[in-house]
């Protein structure tokens, strides 16, 4: 099934919010100020003083005082429906989804709208029946889930939705325009088969020792290689059978031996993080999602950054006949609990936040919204330190969006057997085929628990 979606990227404006990546073995580019992070099991609220006939709604939120959106999102519902007053409770970051979970399962929660950091903890909200499911709310106003290009049709469960996103990330592929320009050669385009990329990456790789360039760079995170292969539309991570990753695989691995990239077992011994590895100047080219530009504009502009500063990003590489946009995502989303006290006023603010006016206020704090306009990605490709090159604007045009980890209560499990199997092929531990042989044979045993 073909996901669309048109995203857009974070800015240095971000740089002090938690991204999160969820699933698929991926991560993100996570930045938190001394301090800032409540204590696991904690909450802190905000003080809320309710005026006469005004309705106080309780929101869940992590990291309120490193957020740049959560602010303005406020005060501009709360300008247009001055009955209802917000008040965020802030759950902490690092164990947020745990947290939330106990409150929600407890006798005493009393959340109107709660803020879901990932489809894992999703998947457990929704398997406890905590969540409210939001598809009568979305007929009477007959939001147009198309809107969304796609994304609402993996978080649906058993046919209900029970969250609507307000936030995405999605992957691209990062360059070094200063290695291309010293290669002579052109810059990547938008319009890339595999075939062309892999090209590319050789053209660009220098094997003199000590003035190596790496043509390309892979993150050790099975999301790096293992995701390509989702990208066609016809396989998702959770299939139970692999064969269609060995392409993949013997790009990378053919890459790797003819040192077009990094070897991967030297990149996990050395911990070397993908921003270290980008950031040294050595490396024309690098796929990885949206959160990291925040880092790069930030490191850039504070002068800790400059053997890449000339930058572009384009779309990923994509399959013979596969549609040019063609990629992954991970989604911050809204619900509304089960037992919540206000469901129909909690709905207005799920309805505004996760909509085109709280899209706007997100691109204008620098955040990727869920959903876009043309006006949006135009809003965030003019903030001071993207990249001008029309190339990267235009990659901010995603066509097919498939999210890291579907929505599954078996995640968790498959996600370990991945992860090892990655392992062991990167690393020469198994034979690619050998390495798929073990997810199917162990994947297919988890899903026929």
């Amino acid at each position: 099934m073909k996901k669309k979606c048109l995203v857009s990227i974070a800015t240095a404006a971000a740089m002090a919010v938690s991204l999160t990546a969820c699933g698929g073995g991926g991560g993100s580019e996570t930045t938190a100020a001394a301090g800032g992070e409540e204590p696991a099991g904690t909450t802190a609220a905000e003080s809320v003083e309710a005026a006469e006939g005004q309705t106080v709604l309780k929101w869940s939120i992590w990291d309120k005082d490193l957020t740049a959106y959560y602010q303005p999102l406020v005060e501009e519902f709360e300008k247009q429906n001055p009955d209802l007053k917000i008040e965020m409770v802030d759950l902490g970051s690092s164990d947020y989804q745990t947290v939330l979970g106990t409150q929600l399962t407890g006798s005493g929660s009393d959340f109107d709208i709660v803020t879901i950091k990932d489809v894992p903890g999703y998947t457990t909200l929704v398997n406890k029946g905590v969540l409210e499911p939001l598809d009568e709310y979305i007929a009477a106003d007959s939001v147009d889930l198309d809107a969304y290009k796609g994304l609402t049709d993996q978080i649906t469960v058993d046919g209900k939705l029970y969250e609507l996103p307000f936030r995405s990330d999605f992957w691209v592929v990062y360059y070094n325009k200063d290695v291309f320009d010293a290669a002579q050669v052109a810059y990547p385009t938008n319009d890339m088969t595999f075939e062309d990329y892999d090209a590319l990456a050789r053209q660009l790789t220098v094997d003199t020792p000590g003035q190596e360039v790496y043509g390309a760079h892979y993150h050790t995170w099975r999301s790096a290689v293992q995701l390509f292969g989702i990208l066609d539309g016809k396989n998702t991570i959770l299939d139970g059978t692999y064969d269609f990753l060995k392409p993949y695989y013997e790009l990378v691995l053919a890459e790797q031996e003819d040192g077009v990239c990094q070897d991967y077992a030297t990149l996990k011994t050395s911990n070397l993080h993908y921003s270290g590895a980008f950031s040294q100047g050595n490396v024309a080219m690098m796929n990885m999602g949206t959160w990291f530009i925040s880092t790069m504009i930030e490191k850039i502009k504070s002068g800790e950054y400059t053997d890449c500063a000339n930058w572009g990003i384009v779309k990923y590489p994509h399959a013979d006949g596969v549609e040019p946009g063609s990629t992954l995502a991970t989604i911050t989303a809204l619900s509304i609990p089960a037992n919540a006290p206000h469901k129909d006023a909690a709905w207005k603010f799920v309805k505004f936040v996760c909509g085109e006016e709280g899209a706007e206020i997100l691109a204008n704090t620098g955040n990727i919204p869920a959903l876009m306009t043309d006006d949006i990605a135009g809003m965030i490709s003019a903030m001071d330190g993207f990249p001008t090159d029309e190339g990267s604007t235009e990659a901010l045009q995603t066509a097919n969006l498939y999210l890291e980890m579907p929505v599954s209560n078996k995640s968790s499990e498959i996600e370990i057997v991945l992860n090892e199997a990655h392992d062991n092929i990167m690393t020469g531990n198994s034979t690619i085929d050998e390495g798929i042989a073990d997810m199917n044979e162990k994947v297919g045993a988890v899903l026929a628990q």
